[in-house]
């Protein structure tokens, strides 16, 4: 019997090639979106600023939001596969206390609904709720968008109270 154990442990399995989610975790990301926007933004020569501050807000408790991306001129995206009720109710509250930021969501299929009850789907709640969004990809146009001045002073203001200095 020890024998059979010994050269069950010598056997090596073929490995799973790694998917783009796995590939993501390994290098610090949630999501295979997450990794697919960061290296669109290496690819593009953007800073990459992931998940390095984040945004107080208030319901009953104090809250913290950590946005997936900032770009250099203020615009923060906020990747997506599933979009829940919680994160639809707390990007609300963000946008009420702070209107001044520039957050648009990237999702991996803006047509799915919000819930199978509902024909509502991301792109109508997000366009319903003065959201600007996309599917897979940064549009080129985001990028290329002039700086915001007031959502990158509020993003460097954040990153200063958290005694970080701001990459961007």
């Amino acid at each position: 019997m020890k024998a059979l154990l010994a050269q069950t442990r010598d056997m090596t399995l073929p490995r799973e090639p790694l998917t783009s989610t796995k590939v993501g975790i390994v290098h610090g990301f949630r999501s295979g979106l997450e990794a697919t926007l960061a290296d669109q933004l290496r690819a593009t020569g953007t800073p990459v600023v992931f998940e390095e501050f984040h945004i107080p807000w208030h319901l009953s408790k104090f809250c913290k939001y950590t946005p997936d991306f900032v770009l250099p001129n203020g615009i923060i995206i906020e990747s997506k596969g599933r979009f829940v009720t919680q994160d639809r109710q707390k990007h609300i509250y963000i946008r009420e206390q702070h209107p001044h930021l520039d957050i648009r969501f990237v999702f991996s299929r803006s047509a799915s609904r919000i819930s199978k009850a509902s024909k509502t789907t991301y792109a109508k709640w997000c366009s319903t709720k003065g959201f600007q969004f996309t599917d897979k990809t940064i549009p080129v146009s985001w990028l290329n968008e002039p700086v915001n001045e007031t959502s990158l002073d509020i993003v460097r203001e954040l990153f200063a109270q958290q005694g970080e200095v701001c990459p961007i």
